[in-house]
């Protein structure tokens, strides 16, 4: 069974959501196939808009999904 993660990003500052995303992304086993970024957007954009740009080409991300809720990126590490 294919297998989907969470991390929560809030309150972090830019360097610490992305080395705690890196950290996660290290840890994921093979079946992991999403990763959702937990970013928040009522405080501001700056996290979502780095986790957006930096992970665009991340050699580990296929490619990153948009939700409704705009707190949230998909990160897609695989296709099912």
């Amino acid at each position: 069974m294919a297998a989907f993660e969470e991390i929560d990003v809030h309150n972090m500052t830019r360097q610490q959501a992305i080395t705690a995303i890196d950290a996660r992304l290290r840890r994921c086993k093979g079946d992991v196939y999403r990763l959702r970024v937990i970013h928040g957007f009522h405080g501001g954009t700056v996290l979502r808009d780095a986790v957006r740009k930096h992970y665009a080409g991340h050699e580990k991300v296929v490619r990153i999904e948009l939700g409704l809720n705009q707190g949230e990126t998909d990160l897609i590490l695989r296709e099912l």
